[in-house]
């Protein structure tokens, strides 16, 4: 699929039909976001695929908003590989995962795979519920599967400012 038309036509599903998505779209996705861009090139995301009934029953404890898909990533990075900024009260964990998750969720719509977002969750207790290391800090859940009938877009979903909103140029 076209780039342009990846990003316009992504939307965060909120209602699957409880498919395993195949082998073959879940590999390009983690692929995605093998290649994603890290500080320093440290890759330290870990991407934990969660399809089992015991893991999603995990995911449901967690949070309300599986939404029945099929498939769920959690995503999260080491804490003693990250990249610390100039200044010392800044490091890169956070948004090296986000961008790693970033890739997925776009790489996800490009391989007819529906996707949503989820942070309504503790992530202690979803490092516990998965037995992470300590030194493993979750970021985010990624929900992946194909839309049940009748899903699309929210209706804000369309409800963009304009660039002059968002943009200054220096």
């Amino acid at each position: 699929m076209e780039f342009s038309k990846v990003v316009k036509e992504r939307y965060s599903c909120k209602k699957f039909d409880g498919r395993k998505i195949s082998k073959e779209q879940l590999d390009a996705i983690l692929e995605a976001g093998r290649l994603a861009p890290t500080a320093k090139n440290l890759q330290e995301q870990k991407i934990y695929v969660i399809q089992s009934e015991e893991g999603l029953a995990k995911i449901d404890r967690l949070t309300p908003c599986r939404y029945g898909a099929g498939t769920v990533l959690l995503v999260a990075y080491d804490k003693e590989n990250v990249y610390t900024y100039p200044g010392g009260k800044r490091d890169s964990g956070i948004e090296d995962a986000a961008i790693v998750a970033t890739h997925m969720l776009l790489a996800a719509k490009n391989a007819g795979v529906e996707s949503c977002w989820l942070n309504r969750f503790d992530p202690e207790e979803a490092a516990k519920a998965f037995s992470l290391p300590e030194k493993e800090e979750v970021l985010m859940l990624l929900d992946l599967g194909y839309a049940a009938e009748g899903a699309g877009p929210l209706p804000p979903h369309s409800q963009r400012k304009e660039l002059s909103e968002t943009v200054q140029y220096l």
